[in-house]
């Protein structure tokens, strides 16, 4: 019975750690952005957070689908016909 346990939890841990793999693909984009990308660009979200902070903790906070409908969404709204303002995660 232990070593059925024992199994069952080591499966359980590869499968969370096979489909967080996504997320964290994403995380690293978001960071390298961040630190690569973003430093040499005008500042030019018009929202707070910023669409890459916004993005970085959806992706640490909420499964792909979700973090991915939520930064797909918000991006989309980033532009000079959405007034932007205060924005955080539901």
């Amino acid at each position: 019975m232990n070593k059925h346990n024992s199994t069952a939890e080591h499966t359980n841990k590869v499968l969370r750690q096979i489909l967080h793999f996504p997320n964290l693909l994403f995380l690293t984009l978001i960071r390298f952005y961040q630190l690569a990308v973003s430093p040499f660009l005008p500042a030019s979200c018009r929202f707070e957070p910023s669409c890459s902070v916004y993005s970085y903790e959806a992706f640490k906070k909420y499964n792909f689908f979700k973090a991915f409908y939520l930064t797909a969404w918000r991006i989309l709204r980033c532009n000079p016909f959405h007034k932007g303002g205060y924005d955080p995660l539901p």
